[in-house]
């Protein structure tokens, strides 16, 4: 783990760049060269793939697959956003494919049709207390009795896997009947409503950048130059244009990618915008300055525990949307490989203290591309893990070498 208090991504080094186009493009650069890399890996290994996917089979850009691949990589996005705030902190979940089945099956069981049918949104309430009530208890025998979360989680992970073998017991498949449940992952967004979450959220996010700009004048501080804010919303808002519309020549945008949206906006403002999520990269930092500071180290890992098993059983409910249906084997195969996965591939540091909810969702895009490109050339299971983990094996080891430079730059 680090040894260093670090802020949010935000805040790291911010109030010592200078105005100015040119000098910030100047100071940008050299915090590049000295390891501070940011999302630039990610999407160049993005398109990368895009590039050699398509180039091996035409079908992979194709707006039919490009909406299918949001549907295939909404569980391991979801999943992720919760396991960031874990990594952040310097622990790490190994139960969350299981509670994620755990809420798969709670919901499908209350909502079957057999006389005692719960309300939906009841049933998906009881699924989340749930969730939230396993991720509290682990927290507790981390922060609290000082067991390894690795131990605690490794015990999850078999503990809820037994759990849903019990629930679904000799009824070997579920069928989700419930059309809510189901339309998440399989009904679509008229292109009006596209439009209008597209274009509102480019908007919103413009008049946050615009927010701070006021209140760091306000209070004397230097900011980003207007035109930098002016081109990357550009920027934005012409790759919003481009993925509705071309969404829209198939199916449209699946509901389950409003829901991936509405959660990475409410968990980033929460990871940088609360006291919460300043607390959270502190204690990731460094867990006894922190306590020096003031900071309830141990409420913060409780929290954090509960609110990564919460995010887990959403995920587990998208992806029984997907299937329509839950089974014995709900909550396993490779769903906690490639939720840690999207989220170290995506730049969340394993070491604590560095990471963004965003990578969660960029890492997820990189492991459902691979999944869904190889699929298309016909490989086997074998070969997907194989690439997979070379490049998770790639995203943790340019990790480690830019912490290094930034060490020896002195930006860490």
């Amino acid at each position: 783990m680090s040894t260093a208090v670090e802020p949010p991504p935000a805040q790291v080094v911010e109030e010592e760049r200078p105005t100015g186009i040119g000098p910030y493009v100047r100071d940008w650069i050299g915090r590049v060269r000295g390891g501070e890399l940011g999302s630039i890996p990610i999407v160049i290994a993005i398109l990368v793939i895009a590039i050699y996917m398509q180039a091996r089979n035409s079908n992979f850009l194709t707006a039919g697959n490009f909406v299918n691949l949001i549907a295939q990589m909404s569980p391991f996005a979801i999943i992720g956003m919760g396991l960031v705030f874990v990594l952040l902190i310097g622990e790490i979940d190994l139960s969350v494919g299981y509670v994620s089945g755990m809420g798969g099956v709670i919901a499908a069981v209350l909502l079957q049709p057999d006389g005692s049918q719960w309300a939906t949104w009841t049933a998906i309430l009881a699924a989340l207390v749930v969730g939230l009530a396993i991720g509290l208890g682990q927290g507790f025998f981390v922060a609290k009795l000082g067991v390894p979360s690795f131990v605690v989680t490794l015990a999850g992970l078999l503990g809820w896997n037994g759990v849903v073998l019990q629930i679904v017991g000799s009824k070997g498949t579920i069928v989700i009947q419930d059309n809510f449940i189901n339309g998440l992952a399989n009904n679509y967004m008229s292109n009006a409503l596209a439009w209008i979450v597209g274009v509102g959220s480019v908007a919103a996010w413009f008049a946050v950048q615009a927010l701070t700009v006021f209140r760091r004048r306000q209070a004397g501080l230097q900011n980003v130059p207007w035109a930098i804010i002016v081109a990357r919303t550009a920027v934005v808002l012409a790759a919003t244009i481009f993925v509705v519309e071309w969404a829209d020549t198939d199916r449209g945008i699946p509901y389950v990618g409003l829901l991936m949206l509405g959660l990475l906006v409410g968990l980033s403002f929460i990871a940088t915008r609360t006291r919460f999520g300043r607390h959270v990269y502190a204690v990731g930092g460094n867990a006894e300055a922190a306590r020096r500071a003031g900071i309830n180290v141990g409420r913060v890992r409780i929290v954090v525990f509960g609110l990564c098993s919460t995010m887990a059983v959403v995920g587990g409910i998208v992806l029984a949307s997907r299937l329509n249906s839950v089974d014995t084997s709900t909550g396993g195969g490779s769903i906690l490989l490639y939720s840690i996965a999207a989220c170290v591939i995506g730049g969340t540091s394993l070491f604590g203290g560095r990471g963004t909810v965003k990578s969660a969702v960029l890492g997820a895009i990189v492991v459902a591309m691979i999944e869904n490109g190889l699929g298309l050339l016909n490989v086997s299971a074998g070969t997907k893990f194989i690439v997979t983990g070379i490049v998770l094996l790639a995203a943790v080891t340019l990790d480690s070498v830019s912490r290094r430079r930034s060490a020896a730059a002195g930006l860490r």
